[in-house]
């Protein structure tokens, strides 16, 4: 499994390309798009940003899965999200949009998880590595209030 210094180090790698490329690449990974997600800390309160692969639209929401590579424990940004679930999601050539997070329910996972593995292979062995249940999140726009 992943250690944190290699999951940090992969996502630091990744954000150097996009800085290198002037935003021209690291937006793409096997053919899914990669989307820059903040949560807020559950513990400190500030904001966290890593990058993650989508391999999957559910309307106009980015499915992401929690997999953290096959590993027993949740990754940090799931946590958090799953104790505060508004977060920013940043697209490429987009600035930071408010969504909302959503853990699918069983049946919603149950309909989405053999879509995103038919696709993507890794995730069904990840789900190998582990006794957890992966689980698939939704990042939705945030409803705008109207006056």
């Amino acid at each position: 499994m992943p250690s944190d210094f290699a999951l940090k180090t992969m996502n630091a790698v990744h954000r150097v390309i996009q800085k290198v490329s002037g935003g021209r690449a690291g937006w793409q990974v096997a053919g899914m798009t990669v989307l820059e997600l903040t949560t807020i800390g559950r513990k400190s309160g500030q904001p966290r940003t890593v990058l993650l692969t989508s391999p999957l639209r559910e309307g106009d929401a980015y499915v992401i899965v929690a997999s953290r590579g096959g590993d027993d424990q949740h990754p940090a940004w799931f946590l958090n999200l799953r104790d505060n679930p508004d977060v920013q999601v940043t697209l490429k050539g987009e600035t930071a949009r408010p969504m909302v997070a959503s853990v699918a329910d069983a049946d919603l996972r149950a309909r989405l998880w053999p879509k995103i593995t038919a696709d993507y292979k890794n995730y069904a062995q990840y789900q190998t590595k582990t006794e957890r249940e992966i689980p698939v999140v939704l990042l939705s726009p945030k409803a705008q209030n109207k006056a």
